[in-house]
C-alpha cells in the first residue's frame, strides 16, 4: 500500500455515525501468510503504530494475485506463495478518509505461505514486520476490521469469509 507520510492524516471510520460517506470504492488485496511453523505475519503501520496484514491497493493493470505479491514483498521483504481466499470484506461502516478523499475498501484476503527470509520492515509504510504466534495476537494493537479480518482467517482456514 503506498502512502506519503507528508499527506494529510489518514483518518480511519469505523460504524462512525458521523463519519463522511465514501465516495469511491477501493480494491485492497492483504496476505494472512504463515511460515512453516504456523506463525502469522504482520506488519506495523508506520503512521498509526498499528499491527496489520501486509497488503495494499490493486494498481490498474494488475491482478490482485501479484499486487499481493508486490505489496508483501515491499512492506515486509517476504515473497508469498498464494493458496486461496480468505475472506471478502466490503463493509459500508468501514471508510478511510485521507486526502480530501473518502474511500470504502473492498479487501479481499488471501491466504499465503511465505517463502525463507526474514521479514524487515520498508521503513516508509511500515515501521515493523514480524512473524506472531496465533495465541500473542489478541494483545496486539490492531484495527477493529483488521483484528476481524485476522480472526476470521486464523480461526477457521477452511472457509471463505464474507463481511
Amino acid at each position: 500500500m503506498s502512502m506519503d507520510l507528508t499527506a494529510p492524516t489518514r483518518v480511519e471510520h469505523y460504524h462512525d455515525p458521523v463519519a463522511p460517506p465514501a465516495a469511491v470504492v477501493v480494491p485492497l488485496v492483504y496476505a494472512v501468510a504463515r511460515d512453516t511453523t504456523g506463525r502469522v505475519l504482520l506488519v506495523r503501520r508506520a503512521d498509526t503504530g498499528d499491527w496489520e496484514l501486509p497488503g495494499g491497493r490493486v494498481d490498474p493493470g494488475e491482478s490482485a494475485v501479484a499486487a499481493l505479491v508486490r505489496e508483501v514483498a515491499e512492506e515486509s521483504g517476504l515473497v508469498v506463495d498464494v493458496r486461496g481466499v480468505a475472506g471478502l470484506y466490503s463493509d459500508p461502516g468501514h471508510v478511510v478518509e485521507q486526502a480530501g478523499v473518502v474511500r470504502q475498501p473492498f479487501a479481499v484476503c488471501f491466504h499465503a505461505i511465505a517463502r525463507p527470509g526474514v521479514p524487515r520492515p520498508d521503513r516508509h509504510e511500515t515501521s515493523d514486520a514480524r512473524w506472531w504466534d496465533v495465541a500473542d495476537l489478541d494483545g496486539l494493537q490492531m484495527h477493529t476490521a483488521v483484528r476481524a479480518r485476522v480472526r476470521d482467517a486464523v480461526s477457521r482456514p477452511d472457509r471463505v469469509h464474507l463481511g
